[in-house]
């Protein structure tokens, strides 16, 4: 199997990785737990370190199970799970959603705390924000993930589906991810991101808020620039600033 390291951290994973929400939720018939976990283990014997889950999906339960068929393997594998909503505030009334966005430092850190446990491991590999919470300074974010790579709880961190002007939060693209003394790396975009081969990074401000902090401040999983999210390769982008790699 190829091997990618995803930004300048070092962080190696297969060029094949598994998204393993569809075992628990939203592509049903679902497997038996059984035979979900023989697919996940067969799946590291073909190669595939790289595993995708978060706390959200069928409310913490795939995160079990992912944990459950992983534990044997250790440091082997590298599995990316997400935070980014309160699970302490369950309601199924009044809303489309189960549970609000909220990416508090409290609700972070709650979060990191059960994703463990689930997760059966003493640190995450890789840590998304699921989706970008209006209400919260992307900074306050950063300071909290800073915190937690401080005490060795997660090792890398990122952006699931996030524009520039969602993340800057008033629409300010060039203000968002400023670097600070004290903010860790930022992977942007996740490697699911909605952006499609060819879309202009311009259009969503993506490519010049990578300009305005620099390769060296935005520690990126494959680039900055989402016209080439799909692949490893560096290909023209539309934002002459951007660095792709």
């Amino acid at each position: 199997m190829e091997k990618r390291i995803l930004g300048k951290s070092g962080l190696e994973v297969s060029a094949v990785g598994l998204g393993c929400m569809g075992f628990t939720q939203s592509y049903p018939p679902y497997p038996e737990k059984g035979e979900a976990i023989a697919t996940i283990r067969k799946a590291v014997e073909a190669g595939i370190t790289f595993f995708d889950t978060a706390e959200v999906y069928s409310m913490f339960k795939n995160e079990e199970l992912v944990g459950e068929a992983l534990e044997p393997f250790g440091d082997e594998v590298v599995i990316a799970t997400k935070f980014g909503y309160d699970m302490a505030n369950v309601h199924f009334e009044g809303s489309a959603r189960p549970v609000e966005l909220s990416s508090k430092p409290e609700v972070i850190r709650r979060a990191v705390e059960g994703s463990l446990r689930r997760l059966r491991r003493d640190h995450i590999d890789l840590y998304y924000q699921h989706r970008v919470d209006p209400n919260t300074p992307i900074e306050e974010v950063a300071d909290t993930l800073a915190g937690l790579i401080r005490e060795g709880k997660v090792l890398h961190w990122g952006l699931s589906e996030a524009s520039a002007v969602q993340s800057a939060g008033q629409g300010h693209a060039d203000r968002a991810f400023q670097p600070a003394d004290d903010i860790r790396p930022v992977r942007l975009p996740e490697y699911h991101s909605p952006f499609q081969p060819g879309e202009l990074a311009a259009e969503r401000g993506t490519g010049r808020v990578c300009g305005t902090v620099g390769p060296k401040e935005a520690d990126l999983a494959r680039t900055c620039c989402p016209c080439v999210a799909a692949g490893p390769k560096a290909v023209d982008c539309p934002d002459p600033r951007v660095e792709t790699y």
